[in-house]
């Protein structure tokens, strides 16, 4: 298992209440490709540089994630597909 980071912006369509319910869904979808979240640190709403899906703020939260590289294809197209989420990215810890 290697050490991810992962920025994800949910919609802003999600209220405040929500967001948790957002956050642990994240989650879920991260251990059920049989990861592990090591942090999860929600930054709140925030402007966008641009704007998406005609959006121009959304909900960041940064997770630090421990992921076998095979799956982490599979966690991707699992984001990309999902209504909640604007973006995602998801970059390899170097290791020191």
């Amino acid at each position: 298992m290697r050490d991810y980071e992962l920025v994800i912006v949910i919609s802003p369509d999600i209220t405040e209440e929500d967001v948790p319910a957002a956050v642990e869904r994240i989650s879920s979808a991260i251990t059920s490709k049989g990861g592990e979240v090591v942090d999860s640190r929600p930054w709140g709403r925030r402007r966008l540089a641009y704007p998406i899906s005609r959006h121009t703020d959304g909900n960041y939260i940064i997770n630090q994630i421990k992921l076998d590289p095979a799956r982490a294809h599979e966690l991707e197209s699992q984001f990309k597909i999902s209504e909640e989420v604007l973006r995602h990215l998801l970059v390899r810890k170097d290791e020191e």
